[in-house]
């Protein structure tokens, strides 16, 4: 079975903001992205409003060769802030690796440190400013 496993990261009215970061931080490219006012209205149950069509419905990064999703939850749907999206970054040298661990902790929390550890030169995990956690991960071949 051949299965392509892309992240998708859903926010709750930051979308627009967090597209920016993630071009910065990650060296990013939008390739697609698509707001609520922009997607077709009929079969939806919700109402359209000003604030809603501003949001962003989908939006598709690529970055280091991986797509990265991105969009704003719909209305009424719940969402919790935790770790329920976790991405690996892998990079093939530790300078790299310190580059992305720092601007993705810029207003974040460092969950561990970036260190050398047993299995990598240089690993540590960062939950950013939206909530999302990373690993960010030095490969040694």
């Amino acid at each position: 079975m051949n299965v392509k496993l892309t992240p998708f990261i859903m926010l709750d009215g930051q979308a627009s903001e967090a597209i920016p970061f993630y071009e910065q931080a990650l060296g990013a490219q939008v390739v697609f992205r698509q707001t609520f006012g922009e997607i077709p209205q009929e079969g939806h149950p919700w109402t359209m409003t000003e604030e809603l069509k501003e949001r962003i419905a989908h939006c598709v990064l690529v970055a280091g060769g991986t797509e990265l999703f991105v969009c704003d939850s719909e209305p009424n749907q719940q969402l919790e802030r935790g770790d329920q999206v976790n991405i690996c970054l892998t990079v093939k040298d530790a300078s790299e690796a310190e580059r992305l661990f720092d601007a993705l902790r810029s207003d974040g929390k460092v969950l561990m440190p970036l260190q050398p550890v047993y299995f990598s030169p240089a690993f540590g995990m960062v939950t950013d400013r939206f909530g999302v956690t990373f690993q960010v991960f030095t490969d040694t071949k």
